[in-house]
């Protein structure tokens, strides 16, 4: 790979002569400005406005424009010389625990190889000490025109420097959250988990760039004198009509998807647990329900107490019954010695 920077790192005392390496490259495809009548490449050509003709890159140099609209001419030896100890040097000035660096901040990233065979040491030494810490070291450097804030970190066996903004070059988000105030119930909170678990985790080398591989698709059509391919039909996008109802839906197509259909009981559980409220277009339809169900409930009720009341007078029946037959039963029994004292009578 090919360095675009050289200096060395300060790590105290400790000088390792560095090369800088860029860590990631573009692979999105770039596209050349043309003339959509007859397909000429439009191009930008560099005037001097005071010679009124085209210049080479060799006589471009860099000026800075002042606020009354002067010109001040700045020399590559101008910035070799900038009064900066990071002008050659990446200088380590704190080491920070990883998690105090806000992802924010990140910029490009590079790598840092070791220029020489008398850099090993202290490059190795650097980078035992990073894995022995768990923390990452922040440094400056200078890089194309101006200072920068770097932050070290240990990848595999090498050293990466991340370019870091500074901070106040980080917008807060001021007016970017929701104005309205919105209550989330935690029955929404546990379908959201649901699907965060049922989507899981995924290896990032498994992603690529879909978007590319179709442009090729058609660039390779083109030179091939085909049609191109013909785009899917977009899927169908319903109206969210309920939040509950969406989340619902999301974790069981999710577990659909993953072949995950035997592990719905948690599905089921949580939608036992959802309670869906019906929207505004459907509240005549709700209201007609409940009057349905209401109206044969009622004469179910009606039933129920025929029969309570039939059960009732068959009861009161059976006790009269019962009462009047223990009043005979009495009288009977007060009748019968009448009887034996007046045959007793007769025989005497």
């Amino acid at each position: 790979m090919r360095s675009i920077w050289n200096g060395a790192i300060s790590f105290g005392l400790v000088s390792i002569p560095i090369k800088l390496v860029n860590a990631t490259e573009s692979h999105s495809i770039s596209f050349r400005q043309i003339h959509t009548e007859d397909g000429g490449r439009i191009r930008y050509r560099k005037f001097c406005e005071l010679e009124e003709r085209e210049v080479t890159q060799s006589e471009i140099g860099k000026a800075y424009e002042d606020a009354d609209g002067s010109i001040i001419p700045i020399t590559d030896e101008d910035l070799a010389s900038l009064p900066l100890p990071t002008a050659k040097t990446i200088e380590i000035v704190a080491f920070v625990p990883a998690d105090r660096i806000d992802p924010l901040q990140m910029d490009a990233a590079y790598y840092l190889a070791a220029s020489g065979a008398p850099a090993a040491k202290p490059y190795t030494l650097l980078r035992e000490a990073l894995k022995r810490s768990n923390k990452v070291a922040i440094a400056k450097y200078a890089l194309r025109g101006r200072e920068r804030l770097g932050m070290l970190r240990v990848v595999g066996d090498a050293i990466a420097m991340h370019g870091l903004l500074w901070p106040d070059e980080v917008r807060a988000p001021e007016g970017v959250a929701p104005d309205a105030d919105v209550t989330v119930r935690d029955k929404e909170l546990d379908l959201a988990d649901a699907l965060m678990d049922t989507l899981g985790e995924v290896d990032l080398e498994d992603l690529h760039d879909e978007y590319r591989e179709a442009v090729e698709e058609v660039i390779a059509a083109k030179v091939s004198g085909v049609a191109p391919p013909e785009a899917p039909e977009p899927a169908a996008g319903g109206t969210v009509l309920d939040l509950m109802a969406a989340l619902e839906n999301s974790v069981r197509a999710a577990r659909e998807s993953r072949g995950e259909s035997g592990t719905a009981e948690s599905a089921a559980a949580a939608e036992e647990e959802a309670e869906v409220r019906p929207l505004r277009g459907r509240k005549t339809a709700a209201k007609k329900e409940t009057a349905s169900a209401s109206a044969k409930k009622a004469p179910a009720k009606k039933t129920a107490a025929k029969k309570t009341a039939a059960s009732t007078k068959k009861t009161t029946a059976k006790s009269a019954q019962s009462t009047g037959a223990k009043k005979t039963a009495k009288s009977t029994a007060k009748k019968t010695p009448a009887k034996k004292t007046a045959s007793r009578k007769r025989s005497a």
